[in-house]
């Protein structure tokens, strides 16, 4: 196999185990009350100083297209979940925070979701395959990347 070629392969193996991946924890979300995609943004919200972002910087953080973002954080508005707030830096901006209410279902659903990936990562992979996926993974992350994956020994 050429460099290229085993290069492709080992894309699309890996893109293929992530969309299976995806697709289950989806499929089996722990709640009814949240989607994965705002499960999402209220996750990377959690890692925010303050638990806050620009609404600008949220789209980076997400993988949906940046109308889906907009749209996902004014039904997250209207829930209470999350309050949207002009940037006092820059008017042309918007600060997405968190809010108590909305911190509060993510810790418990979050409990509930990180039971489920243990459960079905746990059952695929052995510890020391675990952090070999985590090392080998984090290697493709681009380096400017705001939460490298840790892993521990």
């Amino acid at each position: 196999m050429t460099d290229r070629e085993l290069a492709v392969t080992a894309w699309e193996s890996l893109f293929r185990a992530q969309v299976g991946v995806i697709r289950v924890l989806a499929a089996e979300f722990p709640t009814r009350t949240m989607s994965l995609n705002e499960y999402d943004v209220l996750f990377n919200l959690s890692l925010q100083p303050g638990n806050r972002a620009r609404l600008r910087d949220i789209n980076q953080l997400v993988l949906l297209s940046q109308p889906s973002v907009s749209r996902l954080i004014d039904r997250l508005v209207a829930r209470g979940l999350v309050s949207k707030h002009p940037d006092p830096t820059d008017r042309r901006g918007t600060i997405v925070a968190i809010t108590d209410a909305g911190f509060a279902q993510y810790r418990d659903v979050a409990r509930l979701h990180m039971d489920a990936i243990t459960e079905l990562m746990g059952a695929a992979l052995s510890d020391d395959e675990l952090r070999q996926l985590a090392h080998l993974t984090s290697k493709l992350r681009p380096t400017h990347e705001a939460h490298p994956v840790p892993v521990a020994d």
